[in-house]
């Protein structure tokens, strides 16, 4: 490094601004033209990288412009403080200083140096919106180059000009511009301008749908970025690619790389990026319906554009905060930011958000009952979309139209409005919008006790919803006014019973009701959907082209929202081609749905909602054997009993008593919290309370279909609240139904199904997994009596019980014992996790696990006795268990003391060796562990599910 270099580098590091001017003033050899042009270039070329030092460089060199009063030195520090300041996100700053370059350059006659300032001040006008000005100043930049056969300048001239067209959504003409900029540049061997072309161009590539094209760009920039030692550049590349996985719906990578993006782009300086990010990951969180999270990804975007005077960015933030103040219910906060969102939105003369605001305003007025201002908005937002492409919009306000006249029981006017949405949407929209028109109508019809239209209405309803991508992020769903889309099986199972008793007639409610449930933990595990491995032995290629469609699809659902958002006209035909590769995708997916084979079905009922059939189901039912399931619908428990001969549709009691009595029960048990001492004493008052409340329920769930559950082997599938109901403990007044009948649990029937199919090697022993050893030091003595029941168990404890140790242990295997602690969420429950080794395993990341085993046994990890939940961490955790590859699992509702887990697994364990009839074994396991401890709470927590038997 030579002596100048050493001393701007000294100047560079020094962070105090009068410790600068005393530094130039102290070094006279700093006092030279040559070296304030020096100094302006390194501050150039370093504000990608460091943008602090690169600020500090253009300080210096404006001052000693300032202090050598040389008007060709103010110019060129001028047009470096203008860059910095335009990285920096303070545009109209930049536009200030770029402006007082130029007179300058101009007034001096350097007529290059005017063509560079130029260009320069292209993108500081682009983002403020400034495109007239934009075009003209390249316009004179381009005449400038040409004149002077500048063919490197004019290159980047190209590349900057594809920035105009770009922000004006021409991006076919900015692709091309992006390509001969490129090309240009490489003969140069300008690398850090063809890693900024060639990240644009990825843009560009991402809104024209050409995903390969896209991905190619990136790989090239990252490489120059990489190779050239560009961080901020590269910082940018993760953003957009990060971009790109969240409009394909792959949310998990996506956020990964946000958050990644995020931290460098701190460190960098770079404002604009690290606001882009929290903007961007806001909505996926909006999306995902983790409103706390989205909230203040909002909040520090809505600061941050703020802070550099963008407009349209910074009402965007506002709307997003808006929409997570609606989800978390507080409507005068959501109303309040809508407007005031809505008023930048005017300001920036954009005509679209105003009219989307005024629809989701609408919807928070619908929610809260007050008809008169829901209607206004609504009319209001279906006036502006009326004759725009945005169908969907337009379809989706009549159809708020219709709910509202419902609300009112104008029911012709209800009908009118939704049969107008329904037209429209027979032309252009999505299945999002066509299932709630249905939805709407089949209430109407209920309303007018029309029920044979009612079902029909429902049933395409149901038809358009399953349509759809599980996962799907369409604008439509995020101002959908019944957010909750089993609201359509509820609807359906409830009417269809209410119209047919005949046996087609429950068949098909039995059918909607495990839809409903495939929809559910569908919906559950949506979120990390694409990434989820087919189930072990799956080999079709079909399981590949579903993820695939599913990805594509969620990519032109989210293009059309863009474009739609968009208010040039140039976007209607890009919309309608949009609508049409949609149409041809779905049809795809549908098709390949249709054409996979049996061993994909496992992998497909979480990734589609997919079922198995009626006479499936039946197949796998033994001549001994009743499968009871329970499912809630606008607040009715309805049961289904099946076995091979026959279906049982049956309403049983309201869901507000069953769910009554279960609180009572919990509360019940939870007095064994008291301590020892207190149970002692009130030993037979708490048993006969027990008792009492277990003979209720049993009257409610059991009494009413006794008649049609005469098989001594019962097969129960829970819904919602009833998942934390131990059943095989309900008392009939004599007798606790386990004393009577072998049950066994499943999380519904096509799962029962899907693990009785599972034939995993019953070779391999028994590993023994407790990680939770430090947390819980008696867990060594639990540990050590379990492994005296097992021979030859493999023991790991500790930090060694980790998830790869999980994973190897499946291998060797055949039964897994998991002895750990959990954490679960209501807010989110497939962020609940165990502890394996020194980490924790989220619900999601068990799907991706592959545990082939004949069983699992969970201990000590049970979800607790005052779980106020639906059941759903519960569920995830069974099902990933089974999706994972295990045939059973053997789990725990809540904690039971010690000493009657110990009697339980005393007499379950030595049976399991030699008995393969599982559901058998868990029986008399639980009836001996009974005699040493008569009450419910410590021989009741544990159920078995999934495949009863071996055999």
């Amino acid at each position: 490094m030579d002596s100048l270099q050493e001393l701007i580098a000294q100047l560079g590091a020094l962070e105090a601004e009068p410790a600068r001017e005393e530094f130039l003033r102290q070094h006279a050899e700093l006092h030279d033209r040559a070296v304030v042009l020096r100094i302006a270039e390194d501050a150039a070329k370093t504000a990608r990288e460091d943008m602090d030092r690169a600020s500090r460089l253009a300080g210096a060199a404006s001052w000693l412009a300032d202090f050598l009063n040389d008007d060709y030195c103010r110019a060129r520090s001028a047009r470096t403080t203008g860059h910095v300041l335009g990285l920096s996100g303070k545009y109209q700053e930049a536009l200030e200083c770029y402006q007082s370059s130029l007179v300058l350059f101009d007034h001096q006659g350097e007529e290059i140096e005017s063509g560079v300032t130029l260009s320069s001040s292209l993108q500081p006008l682009i983002l403020l919106g400034q495109y007239e000005e934009a075009f003209r100043r390249a316009q004179r930049a381009q005449q400038i180059f040409e004149r002077h056969g500048d063919r490197l300048r004019l290159a980047r001239l190209q590349s900057n000009l594809a920035n105009i067209l770009h922000r004006q959504d021409r991006f076919a003409e900015a692709r091309d511009l992006y390509r001969q900029a490129q090309h240009a540049l490489e003969e140069f061997g300008q690398h850090r301008d063809v890693a900024v072309a060639l990240s644009n161009l990825a843009v560009c590539c991402i809104s024209l749908n050409d995903f390969m094209s896209a991905l190619d760009a990136y790989q090239q920039a990252r490489a120059y970025c990489e190779q050239h030692n560009m961080p901020l550049l590269l910082a940018q590349a993760d953003y957009n690619i990060a971009y790109l996985y969240y409009l394909r719906g792959e949310y998990p990578r996506a956020i990964e790389l946000y958050q990644a993006t995020r931290v460098f782009c701190e460190k960098a300086g770079d404002g604009y990026h690290r606001a882009l990010c929290d903007l961007d990951q806001s909505e996926m969180y909006l999306d995902l319906r983790l409103s706390k999270e989205g909230a203040q990804l909002a909040q520090q975007a809505f600061a941050s554009f703020e802070e550099m005077n963008m407009g349209y960015e910074a009402a965007k933030a506002l709307a997003f905060l808006a929409i997570a103040s609606s989800h978390q219910r507080k409507p005068f906060r959501a109303l309040e930011l809508f407007d005031k969102a809505r008023q930048r939105f005017v300001a920036e003369q954009n005509s679209v958000w105003p009219a989307l605001i005024d629809l989701h305003a609408a919807l928070v007025y619908y929610h809260e009952g007050r008809a008169f201002e829901a209607r206004r908005r609504c009319d209001a937002a279906l006036e502006a979309f009326a004759g725009t492409p945005l169908s969907g919009k337009a379809a989706l306000s009549e159809v708020l139209r219709a709910a509202l006249h419902l609300q009112a029981q104008e029911l012709e006017e209800a009908e009118r409005w939704c049969r107008a949405a329904l037209r429209r949407l027979e032309f252009a929209g999505t299945s999002a919008v066509r299932y709630q028109g249905s939805l709407v109508l089949g209430q109407v019809q209920e309303a007018r006790d029309n029920l044979p239209a009612s079902v029909e209405a429902y049933r395409q309803a149901l038809t358009d919803l399953e349509a759809l991508p599980v996962r799907l992020h369409a604008e439509e769903l995020k101002i959908a006014f019944l957010p909750d889309k089993l609201a359509v099986y509820e609807s359906l199972v409830a009417a269809s019973m209410a119209v047919s008793g005949a046996e087609k007639g429950k068949e098909e409610a039995f059918a909607v009701i495990e839809r409903a449930k495939a929809r559910q933990l569908s919906d559950l595990v949506a979120f990390r959907a694409h990434s989820l491995p087919a189930p072990a032995g799956t080999r079709s290629g079909l399981v590949e082209q579903v993820k695939s469609l599913r990805e594509e699809l969620n990519w032109y659902y989210r293009q059309i929202d863009l474009q739609e958002l968009r208010q040039e006209a140039s976007s209607a035909g890009q919309i309608a081609e949009l609508r049409q590769r949609t149409r041809e995708h779905e049809a795809h997916l549908v098709k390949t749905m249709s054409d996979s084979q049996a061993s994909d079905e496992e992998f497909l009922s979480l990734q589609n909602a997919g079922t198995i059939s009626l006479d499936a189901i039946r197949s796998m039912l033994s001549a001994d054997s009743v499968l009871l399931e329970y499912y809630v619908a606008r607040g009715m428990i309805y049961a289904c009993v099946v076995d091979r001969e026959r279906v049982e549709v049956v309403p049983v009691t309201p869901e507000a008593r069953a769910r009554t009595l279960t609180r009572l029960l919990q509360d019940q048990f939870s007095k064994f919290r008291l301590g020892p001492e207190y149970a002692q004493s009130f030993v037979r008052p708490m048993r006969e309370a027990t008792e009492a409340l277990l003979k209720e329920l049993n009257a409610e769930l059991i009494a009413p279909l006794r008649k049609h559950l005469q098989a001594p082997r019962w097969i129960i599938i829970p819904h919602g609240f009833l998942h934390y109901l131990p059943f095989h403990a309900l008392f009939d007044g004599a007798k606790f139904l386990i004393e009577d009948f072998t049950i066994s649990y499943a999380p519904s029937a096509s799962v029962f199904y899907l693990s009785c199919t599972k034939r995993n090697s019953a070779s391999g022993g028994t590993a023994i997994l407790a990680p939770a050893l430090a947390q819980r030091p008696r867990l060594a003595d639990e540990v050590e009596a379990i492994t005296s029941l097992i021979p030859g168990a493999k023991v790991f404890l500790g930090d060694d019980a980790s998830e790869e140790c999980l994973q190897r242990s499946a291998e060797a295997s055949c039964r897994i014992h998991l002895q750990t602690e959990a954490v679960y969420r209501r807010d989110n429950p497939m962020f609940s996790s165990l502890r394996l080794g020194r980490s924790w395993l989220t619900l999601f990341d068990l799907y991706q696990l592959r545990l082939p085993v004949e069983m699992i046994i969970l201990s000590g990890c049970g979800p607790g006795i005052n779980s106020g939940g639906n059941g759903e961490e519960l569920l995830g955790l069974i099902r990933g268990m089974l999706y994972a590859g295990a045939e059973s699992v053997l789990a725990t509702l809540w904690n039971s003391p010690n000493d009657s887990a110990a009697a339980f697994q005393t007499s379950f364990y030595p049976q399991l060796r030699d008995n393969p009839d599982r559901a058998q074994v868990f029986r008399r396991a639980m009836l001996n562990c009974r005699e040493r401890h008569p009450h419910p709470y410590f021989w009741a927590p544990f159920i078995l599910s999934g495949k009863p038997a071996t055999t």
